[in-house]
């Protein structure tokens, strides 16, 4: 995991410094990253002046080991938009990221694993040949346009204010009780969290389905069904296990969105997590946030491959690691 680490890192941190514009030049008004380019007193000496005081005036093979050196001791650096540290920073946008995520894909594995055995086990029949069309709708339905429809219909956009427009928490949430404080907040991320649910039960459900549409067919399967046992106890102690599978492997993936968060979904909604975070650091130039993000997206990624593999040893017992 660690040469793997290092590779993400090392191929990020070329393309992101790399990539047309830098944050001084940015920061100036400037089209593009030459310095022969000035608009007003913006000098070729101030230029080189503000490179120097990022550390950018070094060439990149000086750069990377002093950045994962830095790294080694969990030292992200200092923004370069705001100076503050990216561990603050980081730590204000992530919560509210974690919260979003967790709460969307438990909604999505609750309603995509029994819609995965219904239309398995209901096979051809009129629901679940309607339950198929219905998410395939969704599934094709971009993330985007779903929000914007959301916000119009029931955001004060023009029919039912319902929900708010924007943000995790009204302003002066801070002075809530607890309880209220927990209703506010679900109020706030109600909308935000449907339009990433209502994508990934589609596609879970149909990974469901298939998973347990072969172990349906398996011999065993037919055994259990010879000897007597009853239909409800073939479907969810037999094949059910076995089944999910296919879910376990795509939950590992899942991880990684904890932290990178849905920047569409948050940009949209005006929520201050990190994707929000990650796309206005990108348009900034601000290296030291979008390596931080990166590198925290890589880690939960690896360490979701992780778990998958020691997931399939509790999920199958066939497999066992010796």
């Amino acid at each position: 995991m660690v040469p793997t680490l290092i590779g993400i890192t090392l191929v990020t941190f070329v393309i992101v410094q790399l990539a047309p514009g830098d944050p001084v030049t940015l920061a100036m008004g400037m089209q593009g990253d030459s310095l022969s380019a000035t608009r007003g007193t913006a000098t070729q000496q101030i230029v080189l002046e503000q490179r120097k005081l990022l550390g950018l005036d070094k060439p990149l093979w000086m750069r990377y080991p002093m950045w994962l050196g830095k790294l080694a001791m969990l030292d992200f650096g200092r923004s370069f938009k705001d100076q503050r540290p990216v561990k603050d920073i980081l730590a204000e946008r992530l919560p509210i990221t974690i919260q979003i995520e967790l709460l969307s894909v438990f909604l999505a594995y609750v309603i995509s694993i029994p819609l995965g055995v219904h239309s398995a086990v209901r096979a051809g029949s009129v629901s679940e040949r309607i339950t198929t069309v219905i998410l395939f709708i969704l599934y094709s339905l971009p993330s985007f346009w779903v929000a914007y429809i959301l916000l119009y219909f029931l955001a004060g956009g023009g029919y039912w204010h319902i929900f708010p427009i924007g943000g995790a928490s009204a302003p002066e949430a801070a002075s809530y009780g607890a309880g209220k404080w927990l209703v506010d907040r679900l109020w706030h991320l109600a909308l935000p969290v449907l339009v990433l649910t209502y994508g990934s039960f589609a596609g879970l459900s149909r990974f469901m389905r298939t998973g347990m549409m072969d172990v349906l067919r398996q011999d065993y399967i037919r055994t259990a069904r010879a000897k007597g046992l009853s239909e409800r106890t073939v479907i969810f102690k037999h094949a059910m296990r076995n089944s999910i599978i296919p879910i376990v492997t795509i939950l590992s993936g899942l991880l990684p969105g904890l932290i990178g968060g849905a920047v569409i979904t948050e940009t949209i909604f005006n929520v201050r997590g990190m994707g929000q975070l990650g796309y206005n650091a990108v348009l900034a130039r601000d290296y030291p946030v979008i390596m931080a993000v990166a590198v925290l997206s890589a880690v939960l990624t690896l360490v979701g491959i992780l778990l998958s593999d020691i997931l399939y040893a509790v999920v199958d017992p066939r497999i066992k690691y010796d």
